[in-house]
């Protein structure tokens, strides 16, 4: 009963903060703007080399803005790792009326054996017609587990395994800004393994945890969404809300039949008087929860799992995982220069994970941070950002191309 009452709540809470003038922010923030007055790295480069521009090179008349990060940082689940940041953002119709699509790969190496290689898309076809979303990972790890639930901070386990996932959803608008479409999700984990006691007795949980195994999932999405956004990259004023029920069964290969809900609601509130300024609050909160009792472990909410690895800064990715998990995040946006090539943000945020004695949300785990923001591509508004995050347990840098949210 707790869990359905906390579901009304946050969907209630999510209709009122996507309650504004949808058409009002769109046609406000597609039109295209002088960037003249405005700096970025490219800029900078520009101007130490000498190197002059052409005449087409005008960014309101180029379609394609690219944005290379080379760094050596922290990675998900704990280390470094040497990472290169690929990011493009680019428009399939005219930008008055179609919104910025964005690509991003971003592989990694620890020169240990672990590895990645991420490929993230959010693609909008001419007019806003269709949004397609793609999401292609193989990863090497190992990663640290703490269980089901809280925890504690110095019980974990180290958990060895390959990791194969496809994501590919297609949505159709049907009403301006609102879209609705299915989608396919395959993940395949691959010789999982954990040192003694073992990933089974560790966490007590009997499915997808078995030592040497291979958990695979195989399932179909019904996804429905309303965006009033211009950019995934940058988002500016609007709000935003994804519903994503996903269902696994058996003929499709799965290992075991379940089901899951991934509720993501966002908000933008501008402060600004002037174009392309940025003084923004943005408001980030998602519910997800299994609909089964025999999830593989794996596939159950984790922090730091949602689809893009951004929730949860200043936290371990998979410190808290359970059978639901709730999210809130808060964060505080401004230019520090005129020009848009300085800004900083300060941000909180907080996560609840089911208890596994009850399956009830029982403890709050806040985190807080800041983090400085230098403008890579003025085109495509994309932003190097380096965020400092502190929790309960740990802190930690993190660097990438884009807003976390």
């Amino acid at each position: 009963m707790q869990r359905i009452l906390l579901l009304f709540s946050f969907l209630f809470i999510t209709y009122h903060v996507s309650a504004q003038n949808a058409s009002d922010i769109i046609s406000a923030n597609n039109h295209p703007k002088d960037t003249s007055d405005k700096r970025d790295l490219i800029d900078v480069a520009k101007t130490l080399f000498k190197i002059k521009s052409h005449k087409n090179d005008h960014e309101d008349s180029r379609k394609v803005f690219f944005s290379l990060l080379p760094i050596g940082a922290n990675v998900p689940g704990g280390g470094r790792a040497l990472i290169t940041s690929t990011s493009a953002g680019f428009y399939l119709g005219d930008r008055k009326t179609t919104n910025i699509s964005n690509a991003t790969f971003t592989p990694y190496w620890n020169f240990q054996g672990r590895f990645g290689l991420p490929l993230r898309s959010d693609i909008w076809l001419k007019d806003n017609s269709w949004t397609i979303q793609g999401d292609t990972r193989f990863l090497v790890y190992p990663q640290y587990t703490w269980g089901l639930g809280s925890g504690k901070e110095d019980d974990k386990v180290l958990v060895s395994y390959k990791y194969i996932r496809f994501y590919q959803s297609a949505l159709k608008r049907i009403k301006p800004y609102f879209y609705a479409g299915f989608g396919y999700n395959l993940d395949y984990f691959v010789n999982i393994k954990a040192p003694d006691p073992g990933l089974q007795k560790f966490t007590g949980y009997n499915t997808g945890t078995e030592q040497g195994s291979n958990s695979f999932s195989s399932g179909i999405s019904f996804n429905l969404l309303y965006d009033t956004r211009n950019s995934s990259i940058n988002p500016l004023p609007g709000g935003y809300l994804n519903i994503v029920l996903r269902t696994n069964p058996t003929f499709l290969g799965s290992n075991t039949s379940w089901k899951s809900l991934y509720v993501d609601a966002r908000k933008y509130i501008s402060f600004s008087t002037k174009p392309r300024q940025q003084n923004t609050l943005a408001f980030w909160t998602y519910l997800w929860t299994g609909l089964s009792n025999n999830i593989p472990y794996l596939n159950l909410p984790s922090i730091g799992w949602d689809p893009y690895n951004r929730s949860g800064r200043g936290m371990d990715q998979n410190r808290y995982r359970g059978k639901g998990l709730f999210y809130v995040e808060s964060e505080y946006r401004r230019d520090l220069t005129d020009n848009g090539l300085f800004g900083f943000v300060v941000f909180a945020n907080a996560t609840s994970v089911t208890e596994p004695e009850n399956n009830a949300f029982k403890t709050i785990h806040p985190a807080v941070g800041t983090g400085l923001r230098i403008k890579f591509n003025k085109g495509s508004n994309t932003n190097i950002a380096v965020d400092y995050g502190i929790s309960k347990g740990y802190s930690g840098f993190s660097i990438n191309l884009g807003e976390a949210f």
